[in-house]
This record gives C-alpha cells, structure tokens and sequence, in this order.
C-alpha cells in the first residue's frame, strides 16, 4: 500500500523514539545559546559539552525537524564542486583547508556514531557518483583526478564494474568514493541529540525564537513562553528559516528534494540491486540518488515537491525510472513519499557569517549537509568557546539577499516537473 507523504517518510517511521524534550517556559541563562536542532546545531552542542561548555539548544519545531530528517542519507566528502574549482572560487587562503576540512568531514561523522554508540544504520563503504551521459563520464574522470591529487581513495569504475557495482546497466561508469557512506538521517539527529544530553547539553523543542535583542554582556532570546540570556550565539537555520530569522531566507535559494521508498525487496532481488549497499546518485542536472535501508527498501530520489498532483507525478516517474534502472526489480510498490528542502547559493560555497558581536552561523550547504553540518558545527562551538576566528575555513561576508532567489526555485522546481512528466516514456 502506498502512503500519502508524511513529514519524514520513512525517516520518521524506522527511526528509534524523538528524545523527550520540552517547551522552554521561564528565564534562562547559558554561556551559549545554538538557535535550530539540525546537524549543525547538535553537533554545536555536543562539541561544546565535550569541552564543558554550558549550551541550550532552542529549536522550533522537533529534533530533525527540516533537512536533517528528510534528506537522503548520503554521507559524502567534499562539496558539489570539484576540488579545483572550489580552490578557484575560494581562493588560496580558504580553498585547500575548506577541501581538506570537507573532503575528511566524514570521518568525523563515523567517529560520533562508534563513539557515542548512535544507532542510525551506519554503513561506510563508499557511495558511488554514477555517469548517465559522456559529459557526466568526462566530468566523472576529471573529478577522480583532482581527487587523487589530493590523496582521496577514490576509484574510477568502467561500465562494466559499474554495472556490476549498481546491479543497472544504465551508466556509462561510476566514481566510488570510499571516505562516504550511508545513513538513517533522522535517527543521526535523534543520536547527536542523545549524546548532547547525556554530556550536560539541554534542549527545548517547539521554542521558536521570536526576537532577539543586545545585552550589555551578550544577547536575550524571546520565545512565546519565556526568555534565555547568553553570552554568545550559534545559529543553526538553513533552509527551515522562520520567525525571527524568516529574513534569512532572502540570502538563499531554497531547493526542494524528494523520495520514495518501495516495499522491502525480496532476498534474491536484493543481491542484484546496489548489492553492496552503496548510496548512488547520477550526473544529470536534475539527479536521480538510489541508494537501500535496512530492511532492503529501494529508495528513490530527485529534485521537486510531491504537494499535491505532484505526488503522483513524481511517484509515476520513480516507477519507471525503477524499471528503466533495475528492471529486476519488476513492477514497484511504492510504501513512502516525502520530500525536504536545502539551501543553495550563487557558487555553492557555505557562507560564514557574524549578524552581530558574539553571534555566528554557517549556511547554505547546496544538499551536503550530513558531513558538513556535522563538521561546521563543531568548528562553530570552538569558535564560540574562545578559539580563533581563523580555524574556520571561510571569509566572513554580508548576509546579502539573493534577488533571483524566487525565479530559480520555481525554475529548478517547474523544471523538475516537466523533465520528471517526459522522462522515460518509452
């Protein structure tokens, strides 16, 4: 049976129980206020206890609410951006430590599953950027290059390992990049929050922060049931912006991403699917991502919404495309949709900003959250705790509107549509 979207999908399903938090109600005091329960956020807070900081974590809505808890699961190295070309925008002085902080960022998230025992299907062994076209092949071959420069242990798979690598004969050939790997998204978040407690962190939920004002030491928070005061601020809200921070929202592009999730695969039909459990994603400018649980449900994403007619315009496309790429499959049952958004930018470089004197925050990761809001997080708690501006590798700039922002998501959004109406008819 096919269900209609809800929140998280199958996030929300399979995940262990939300942590059991509370509105905030009252006066409040701590050295450091994180806004948002995201990635970022928890990874803030965590860091923070670990150094025996004192840190409460506002978030508005759930744990996981936004992308942290509808997102893919990929755990991937670096950024969208090939490595030369993220040293080209960013420059001497940021670009190699970015690459460098990116590229092993998610080591630091394996290292906090084993660490702090987070149960959220961890697997790492790689995940695979498959070639739909000659462009995607050619661009595919220079990214392993550049990579290899740099030490990564990447490997370029032919069409006929890729084949055998994706269980589709769809690729012209696939990059494998064993520094990722795969998760259950919202039950990371649910784990960073866990820890975060458990090390001396608190946390309220359903706290949107409505106002802020300067302190003489510091900044007073204004929530609809009470106040917290703190010497220093993170900000931790990306593409779930909201109340006092809608405006954020202007800097950005917001981009919409969904999912589906078959049925639980049989056991023979599994062993010729990503048989080894890799997450998957194509080079095509409207991607495809593929990757399995672990129940072994096949899980298929793009770019879009699935509000309303969408839902079974994209549900159909996530049909075919399964039919089309692992026909073995045969006739899919579909048991989930949802869909979830993240932040882009012009250059697809975070932005690092500081709204006011001891306030901070990181933005717009261009759908790379997982490893870099894990990693920035704990850059943003050094920072907050005393440590030099310097260790974070980014400029400081402006938050400046993006004009454009409202036509490229509808461009990227009615796009998708079309392409996912047209695609694999025939």
């Amino acid at each position: 049976m096919e269900t209609k979207n809800i929140r998280q999908g199958l996030w929300a399903a399979t995940a262990p129980s939300r942590p059991g938090l509370t509105s905030m109600k009252g006066d409040h005091k701590t050295d450091i206020a994180i806004i948002g329960g995201g990635y970022t956020g928890l990874s803030a807070a965590l860091h923070l206890a670990k150094m025996g900081g004192k840190s409460i974590v506002l978030e508005a809505n759930d744990i996981g609410h936004g992308g942290a808890g509808r997102n893919v699961g990929l755990v991937n190295a670096g950024l969208w951006l090939m490595p030369d070309e993220l040293l080209r925008l960013a420059g001497p002085e940021y670009g190699e430590k970015l690459i460098d902080v990116l590229g092993d960022s998610p080591d630091l998230v394996f290292e906090l599953i084993e660490e702090h025992g987070i149960e959220c299907e961890a697997l790492r062994n790689g995940t695979l950027h498959c070639a739909d076209s000659k462009s995607g092949y050619k661009a595919l071959r220079q990214r392993e290059a550049q990579w290899l420069k740099r030490g990564a242990p990447v490997r370029f798979l032919e069409r006929d390992e890729a084949a055998s690598m994706t269980g589709s004969n769809s690729f012209c050939g696939a990059l494998l990049d064993k520094r990722a790997g795969t998760i259950q998204p919202l039950a990371y978040a649910y784990g960073l929050a866990r820890a975060a407690l458990k090390a001396g962190a608190k946390m309220y939920n359903h706290s949107p922060v409505v106002g802020f004002e300067k302190t003489r030491d510091g900044w007073k928070l204004n929530t609809p049931a009470g106040t917290l005061t703190a010497n220093r601020v993170i900000i931790a809200v990306h593409a779930y912006t909201s109340h006092a921070f809608k405006s954020n929202t202007k800097s950005m592009v917001k981009m919409n991403f969904f999912q589906f999730a078959t049925q639980p695969l049989s056991k023979d039909i599994l062993k010729t699917v990503l048989p080894q459990h890799q997450g998957a994603w194509d080079t095509n400018l409207i991607l495809s991502s593929y990757r399995l649980d672990a129940e072994g449900r096949l899980i298929v994403g793009s770019v879009g919404t699935v509000k309303d007619f969408a839902y079974n315009l994209h549900a159909n496309w996530v049909k075919r495309t399964i039919l089309k790429t692992f026909p073995q499959v045969g006739e899919p049952s579909l048991e989930y949709g949802w869909h979830g958004r993240f932040a882009m930018n012009t250059n697809h470089i975070p932005r690092f900003h500081l709204p006011g004197k001891n306030m901070a925050m990181i933005t717009s990761y261009n759908g790379r959250g997982i490893g870099p809001g894990t990693v920035f997080g704990k850059l943003l708690a050094e920072y907050a705790a005393g440590g030099p501006l310097e260790n974070i590798p980014l400029p400081v700039t402006k938050i400046d509107p993006i004009h454009t922002r409202i036509f490229w998501g509808l461009f990227y959004e009615t796009g998708a549509r079309l392409y996912h109406f047209f695609q694999r008819r025939v």
